[in-house]
């Protein structure tokens, strides 16, 4: 019997008929799912994916704004930009970086400091944006770069506006000097306002007016290719210039006022008195900026930075130092306006002082002693002894009290950020530091020393305060700012920043004519400037003791190493009759304020009154009087 199966008609159409209703049911599935991604795709999401395929093809690029110039009174260039090549890199096109930075090598010349701060960039900056590689390409590295461009992908040459100060070291401590945008600095900017910027003020006036200098970023939309590379501009929006700034400084002043002070430590301010306008701000030494601007070797910044002249302080506004006895041409106006103590009565100066009860001398700077001296004598002559009977009398905190309308102990408010505050010491500043004030400190505070520290800035600006009269102008270094496009200028408006108030205003005018005494009389301190000047001075020298002499020992100059002599100070205004500058001079361990510091201040003065650049006539030797 043949064992045939029997074909089931009836299960295999049924099974078929499951089977092509289930694979009837997933496409249907598949095809409403592809229908109704369609639906959100294009309805939905069309927006969203309308913005990406446009930034995919359309690529936005920062345009750098010109950074505003800045210039000397007379409109002499100081800072400036000029055109330079440079290679820069977009680290998001960019698949291996290391092979790309060794084949740009066999295209341009790039050195470790380059490399090192590329990679600090590299952590820094965000991938997308271009970081610089190498500035300052020269023609030849620009046209092989340009040549081989297309087998590098990522990389960019362009042409940009790099800083560039003009006059080197003059003037870099007011002027500053921008620099590459760091990680700190990163975060706290405005994104938005430094998009595809390098640079920012990083000292003096470049920070300082870092917002009116900056300018706003432009744009240009660009299409690309699928490999990033431009194809044609299309919308330009034009960045804004920064605004220019014209200084009050005289730049042949300032050149003239750096190189009399030559290769000494020190620093000198000259300023307008009826405006708070500076004239000169130096310090020395002084040191190129434009090394910084996209960033200094290492080797290069250990060596100014290790420099035993510290070229990098900023002597003019943070130097603090003991001012000596130029703290006398304020102190000797207190003597006229104090209860406690008779400025007609005359004091004996046997050459030392001691307190009541104690046997420790105070000595005189003359050894010999003045004799009987009265105000007239111990402003002219420097008579330590009169101060300090006077500081006695007065005692710190009234002195204090009448130092700081002219400015000490606190900031003067010039435009410039960072400045220091010196110090006016009191009973309560020490107290506040665990420790009680000595009558001995009272003593040697009246003769500017001790504890009691000024900047050059405010010596300078309590000196204008006298030859205005009592009026303290707010120092300025801007003049004007100057817009860019238009030319219009807006002028810095001068501001009275307070006024000594005085029992009688004839003592002011007494102290003045002590002053002019100690310029143009032979008994004078700085007669050795006086002498031969065809318009009235007046001034006061100034002799800081740098290092402690114990009792019963002396100083002797020549004896003492170089860093130990003592500080020459010399505060100064002229004509008397219509003051048209105040100058302070401080030369570190110069010896003597009379012989040191004088002879600076008086050229100055010879240039600004007497239009003299060079020339002056050469001071006679300091007489006996050589504080």
């Amino acid at each position: 019997m043949l064992n045939i199966p029997i074909k089931d008609q009836f299960r295999e159409s049924r099974v078929f008929n499951s089977r092509l209703t289930v694979i009837g049911a997933i496409v249907l599935t598949l095809i409403l799912a592809l229908f109704l991604r369609l639906v959100y795709l294009q309805i939905f999401a069309h927006r969203h994916f309308e913005t990406l395929s446009q930034a995919n093809r359309i690529k936005p690029i920062p345009i750098q704004p010109p950074r505003g110039l800045v210039l000397d009174r007379n409109g002499v260039v100081l800072a400036q930009n000029y055109p330079v090549y440079t290679l820069e890199i977009i680290p998001e096109q960019v698949d291996d970086m290391n092979s790309l930075l060794e084949e740009l090598k066999q295209v341009v010349s790039l050195n470790e400091a380059d490399l090192k701060a590329f990679r600090k960039q590299l952590r820094e900056r965000p991938r997308f944006e271009n970081i610089l590689l190498r500035s300052n390409l020269t023609e030849e590295e620009a046209a092989r770069l340009a040549v081989r461009r297309t087998y590098f992908s990522g990389v960019e040459l362009e042409a940009r506006l790099q800083r560039h100060y003009p006059l080197a070291g003059l003037g870099v401590h007011f002027l500053g000097y921008v620099g590459r945008i760091n990680e700190q600095e990163l975060e706290r900017i405005d994104k938005a306002a430094y998009r595809g910027m390098q640079h920012i003020g990083k000292l003096g006036v470049e920070i300082s007016y870092e917002k009116t200098l900056l300018g706003q970023v432009g744009f240009e939309k660009v299409e690309t290719n699928a490999h990033g590379r431009s194809l044609r501009i299309l919308e330009r929006i034009a960045p804004v210039a920064g605004k220019n700034l014209t200084l009050s400084i005289d730049a042949k002043l300032q050149a003239l006022a750096e190189q009399t002070l030559g290769q000494r430590r020190g620093a000198v301010i000259a300023m307008e008195p009826a405006t708070g306008a500076i004239l000169a701000f130096v310090s020395t030494p002084t040191y190129d900026p434009n090394p910084f601007v996209n960033g200094i070797d290492q080797d290069s910044y250990d060596a100014l930075l290790n420099d035993p002249d510290k070229p990098l302080i900023n002597r003019a506004l943070n130097g603090q130092y003991a001012p000596g006895s130029t703290i006398k041409a304020f102190l000797g106006l207190a003597a006229l306006e104090v209860d406690n103590f008779d400025a007609s009565k005359p004091v004996v100066c046997p050459g030392w002082f001691t307190l009541p009860g104690s046997s420790h001398q105070f000595r005189d700077w003359k050894k010999t002693g003045h004799g009987i001296v009265n105000l007239h004598d111990a402003v002219v002559q420097s008579c330590d002894v009169y101060f300090y009977k006077l500081a006695v009398a007065m005692e710190v905190d009234a002195m204090k009290k009448f130092l700081e309308p002219f400015g000490f102990g606190a900031k003067t408010g010039v435009d410039l950020l960072n400045e220091s505050e010196g110090l006016l010491p009191s009973v309560a500043w020490k107290k506040a530091r665990g420790q009680p004030w000595y009558p001995g400190e009272t003593v040697i505070t009246g003769i500017g020393q001790g504890s009691v520290l000024v900047t050059p800035m405010q010596l300078a600006t309590a000196t204008a305060t006298l030859a205005n009269h009592g009026v303290r102008m707010k120092p300025r270094l801007v003049r004007a700012t100057v817009d860019a496009r238009t030319q219009v200028a807006s002028e810095t408006v001068p501001e009275t920043a307070g006024q000594i108030l005085l029992k009688k205003k004839e003592h002011l005018d007494i102290q003045i004519r002590n002053l002019m005494d100690v310029v143009h009389t032979n008994r004078g301190t700085a007669y050795g400037i006086g002498y031969n000047a065809p318009y009235k001075i007046a001034g006061k020298t100034g002799t800081a003791q740098v290092k402690g002499i114990a009792q019963g020992q002396s100083y002797s100059e020549k004896l003492t190493p170089e860093r130990f002599r003592d500080h020459a100070l010399f505060i100064s205004f002229a004509p008397v009759e219509d003051p048209k500058v105040a100058v302070a001079v401080i030369v570190e361990n110069g010896g003597h304020g009379s012989s040191a510091a004088a002879p600076i201040a008086r050229k100055i003065m010879d240039h600004v009154i007497l239009g003299k650049t060079a020339g002056a006539a050469a001071p006679a030797p300091a007489s006996e009087n050589d504080e």
